[in-house]
């Protein structure tokens, strides 16, 4: 049995992420004001920025993305009786909850106010205390090769290709550990390439101005429904990185590429602005000044959304049904088409339904799973459920309402052969709005009553049966 104790890394290596950037974040959506304070802090060297975040933020260790094939490594040495030591450049405080929590280690080594132990400084004070080859070393980056130099043996944990090649210079490599790195599906499933769906409703002025056929507009359509959604990913892509805690507690969530580790927080930081910087300067170069304001404006709004707004009773609402309208407003300024106000009224009582329709769906998974307090960070109850239902149900009927005195309207006249024929689509309307809201009080719902209409089969027949009730009334 060896003697030696088992040394293990923490960022990157047991934890599928870093605590210096979860800190960064956790601390950006609880003090979104004070976002630049950290570099402030970073002047004065990374183990000061790391003290201060530490008392500044209150990271839950328990929801961390550990990595299940480095914990079973962990305990399979701890079986042997050897001494297991956890080693980490993060702050001391995070470190001694994280073994607090995980109860697999001996002892903890970690950094403080006066020593950032990281790189050089980990692989002195490690020798120090057991001597030149007196441990084995788990690690995942290249910082770390210096220590594993200087260890009995080396594990590499999800090494990255530069990693992976300097290792090989190494001759006490006993194991390499793989547990799954990124891939393009997990880049894919963080732009949430299917939200770009709903940039469709770019389009809705063109249809509703029967201009469908006109080749130019249509191509500018087409490059304004690319640009909102590289904008609407980076905005993916930030929420995610804000909202890491959260997510980690919820039952589907969790599974997001961030959320799970599977993407670092890093590589999103360098990423979103990418996105944005991409969709601006292509909307500015290729489509009328007025598309970029209302997609800065877009912008804004999310921001504000996620920074405050999202955790303001009825504004959080209110906001994700203004999202969805400024695409149609985007719309409307790509193609240089003129709104009419019952489009807008429509859009707007339309998906402030559909905004209540998701918070109902996510208090319902929290009653269901026993929570009656506040969830997820927003300002509703479970006890709030049926005056959402009630609050939804009307909003969605006045919808329809807009829709039957738009038929009355002096320009639908001119619009329309037959105007009186759109009155047949109240009634498929009611019936779609009313299935909508039984099924989520059934519990069938998922968060996001958008992508649920475009999976559903009867929606989605009843989308073509409104849409052609449009063009034979055309």
């Amino acid at each position: 049995m060896p003697s030696r104790p088992l040394v293990v890394d923490l960022d990157g290596t047991l934890l599928r992420s870093d605590l210096l950037f979860e800190s960064a974040m956790a601390f950006v959506h609880s003090q979104p004001l004070h976002w630049l304070k950290p570099l402030s802090w970073l002047s004065h060297g990374k183990a000061y920025l790391k003290e201060q975040l530490a008392q500044a933020t209150d990271i839950d260790v328990t929801v961390l993305p550990y990595d299940p094939d480095v914990l079973a490594l962990i305990e399979a040495q701890r079986k042997e009786g050897r001494k297991i030591v956890l080693a980490t450049a993060s702050h001391h405080s995070l470190a001694t909850r994280i073994a607090e929590h995980l109860k697999v280690f001996d002892d903890v080594l970690a950094t403080s106010l006066g020593c950032n132990l990281s790189g050089t400084n980990k692989r002195d004070l490690l020798v120090a205390m057991y001597g030149e080859r007196g441990f084995d070393y788990v690690g995942n980056a290249l910082e770390d090769l210096s220590i594993w130099r200087v260890a009995e043996q080396a594990y590499v944990v999800n090494p990255s290709p530069g990693v992976e090649l300097a290792t090989q210079s190494l001759d006490n490599v006993v194991q390499v550990v793989r547990s799954g790195a990124m891939s393009v599906r997990d880049w894919y499933k963080a732009f949430r390439i299917h939200q770009w769906a709903k940039n469709a409703l770019i389009f809705v002025p063109l249809l509703a101005a029967h201009q469908i056929g006109n080749p130019l507009l249509l191509w500018h359509g087409l490059l304004a429904f690319v640009f909102f959604g590289l904008c609407a990913s980076g905005v993916y892509v930030i929420n995610d990185l804000l909202d890491l805690e959260d997510d980690r507690r919820h039952p589907r969530k969790r599974y997001r590429p961030f959320a799970s580790g599977q993407l670092s927080i890093k590589s999103g930081l360098i990423v979103f602005p990418c996105l944005l910087l991409t969709a601006f300067i292509g909307a500015w170069w290729c489509l009328p000044w007025h598309f970029v304001a209302v997609l800065a404006t877009y912008y804004a709004l999310t921001l504000v959304y996620s920074a405050v707004l999202k955790r303001v009773m009825a504004l959080d609402v209110i906001a994700l049904a203004l999202l969805y309208t400024l695409r149609i407003i985007a719309g409307g300024a790509a193609f240089e088409l003129e709104l009419t106000v019952w489009m807008l009224a429509f859009s707007m009582f339309m998906f402030l339904s559909l905004a209540l329709v998701k918070r109902y769906a996510e208090l319902q998974v929290a009653l269901c799973n026993g929570i009656t307090g506040k969830t997820g960070g927003r300002d509703y109850y479970p006890a709030d459920l049926a005056m959402l239902s009630s609050l939804g149900a009307a909003s969605g009927y006045l919808s329809v309402m807009v829709l039957a005195l738009y038929i009355h309207d002096s320009t639908t006249v001119v619009l329309y052969s037959h105007p009186q024929l759109i009155w047949l689509g109240c009634p498929l309307l009611l019936f779609w709005i009313t299935r909508i809201w039984m099924l989520t009080h059934r519990g069938r719902m998922n968060d996001d009553p958008v992508v649920f209409a475009l999976r559903d089969r009867l929606s989605l027949a009843l989308g073509v049966m409104f849409g052609l009730i449009f063009w034979v009334a055309a």
